[in-house]
């Protein structure tokens, strides 16, 4: 039986209609150590690897029924008859000498195509070329398929958590909780078509009368999301044109030890002191540019994860979002983070969670045919400046035909007008700042890497001298 989409799922869909430049697929760059015997892979048993565990994530052989969302219903996801794995995984050479900035610049380039809509909407590639005899598999998922952490449990679904393998009917390791994981009440269910909206309007309004608090604070949650973040809307800055569909692609990188010291010695979470650094870089980007950084901050969408416990490997999107303001007139680094540690502190005890979650379940109440109007204005540049996302992923080491995973370089999708995207994620004790940009507005980007990474050094140093 074919399964439909989502509303939510489609809004992602909706994005990249409605804009040339918007690219809506996550994805990332996974590096790994030599593997027995010191050669690459070959082609065709990477594929059979893979290929033998797409049983249990069956949408990964399915496409869309449509190519286009709209019209009184949305797609189903089917099967795909002429399903073939050698469309989906390729062979692709790093240009020599194959260090991370030459592995940076293919990985922009791949990023910076759209998968094709006629097919299951992912896509790989076995890379070769890396110093070290390292090896790497780059790939790109749709975002209407899964979102940041369900991928996690995909990596994990895919790899191995011993070098010998594992057992044909093992499952994948549990993934550390999201940083902001929260738990939400569960909204209605989503629409399919006009008669459906009517119903589940009608479904919501007997819930409501049958949980009249609920509906009081999903209602004080959304007039209070508004009206701090619609009303107040976020400032224009050069972060927010017009954008094409080339990218650039850079990475940071940092021990998660090491930020978890600085937060003890100088307050914070993991999550916050990593929001510090990209508020540090962002910054020293807008003053090369000679853009005064604005009082009120650049606000940050910062996605959550409201899966359950049982939903790790649930493909399809359970995320809802916190809007940061960061602080980025704020010249001293303390203060930047203190800043920021007051302002999450305060998200996090009030119903902003709450509201967003209830804002994408009053959008998902709108028909396919004028979903997409609702969609835009979900990721429009008057409700943020850009997305930062922050996934822990495996703290144990995970392999592949016996290579051990040396790292994941995260991606992060842009929607329109947003030139640049952060996305972190954590593995074993090393941390990798994936951050995605427009081509064309975005030809400074090392300033914002070099003021990330200068911030998470000085904010360590000043760690290690309170910690003595």
């Amino acid at each position: 039986m074919s399964e439909q989409l989502t509303a939510l799922d489609a809004t992602f869909l909706e994005l990249e209609q409605a804009d040339e430049g918007a690219t809506m697929h996550i994805g990332g760059i996974m590096v790994f150590d030599p593997p027995p015997g010191g050669h690459v892979p070959a082609l065709e048993d990477v594929r059979a690897t893979i290929a033998a565990r797409l049983a249990l994530l069956p949408r990964y052989s399915q496409r869309l029924s449509s190519e286009r969302t709209g019209g009184l219903a949305w797609p189903h996801w089917e099967q795909d008859a002429r399903f073939d794995i050698r469309n989906h995984i390729r062979r692709a050479a790093i240009p020599a000498p194959g260090g991370e900035d030459e592995l940076c610049e293919w990985a922009a380039e791949f990023f910076s195509h759209r998968l094709d809509r006629t097919r299951p909407l992912w896509e790989m590639a076995l890379l070769e070329g890396l110093p070290e005899g390292r090896w790497g598999i780059a790939s790109k998922t749709h975002h209407s398929l899964v979102d940041g952490v369900g991928s996690v449990g995909v990596v994990q679904l895919l790899l191995d958590p011993a070098p010998e393998g594992r057992g044909e009917h093992a499952v994948p390791l549990e993934a550390p909780d999201a940083p902001w994981e929260v738990t939400t009440p569960q909204g209605p269910g989503l629409v399919s078509d006009v008669a459906g909206a009517v119903g589940h309007i009608a479904g919501a309004a007997v819930h409501t009368a049958l949980h009249p608090r609920e509906a009081f604070a999903r209602s004080l949650a959304l007039a209070e999301l508004i009206g701090s973040n619609e009303v107040n809307g976020s400032p224009h800055t050069t972060l927010n044109v017009p954008i094409g569909a080339s990218r650039r692609f850079a990475v940071a990188h940092v021990r998660l030890s090491d930020v978890k010291a600085i937060g003890h010695e100088l307050g914070g979470s993991v999550n916050d002191v990593l929001l510090a650094a990209c508020t540090a870089g962002l910054r020293e980007l807008m003053l090369s540019r000679g853009e005064r950084p604005p009082e009120p901050g650049l606000r940050a969408m910062v996605p959550m994860n409201v899966r359950g416990g049982g939903e790790q490997l649930a493909l399809g999107n359970r995320i809802s979002s916190l809007f940061v303001d960061l602080p980025v007139a704020e010249a001293e680094p303390v203060r930047r983070l203190d800043a920021i540690v007051r302002r999450t502190s305060r998200l996090k005890t009030s119903h902003a969670a709450l509201g967003a979650e209830t804002m994408i379940d009053v959008a998902s109440l709108a028909p396919p045919v004028v979903h997409s109007l609702i969609a835009r204005s979900l990721y429009a540049t008057r409700l943020f400046n850009i997305t930062i996302t922050n996934v822990p992923g495996p703290r144990g080491a995970l392999y592949s035909l016996g290579a051990r995973l040396h790292a994941i370089y995260p991606l992060v999708p842009l929607a329109a007008e947003h030139s640049i995207g952060i996305a972190i994620f954590s593995y074993m004790d090393e941390i990798a700042i994936g951050i995605s940009a427009d081509r064309d507005s975005c030809p400074d980007l090392e300033i914002l890497l070099a003021g990330l990474e200068s911030e998470l050094t000085g904010l360590g140093q000043l760690a290690g001298a309170t910690s003595t």
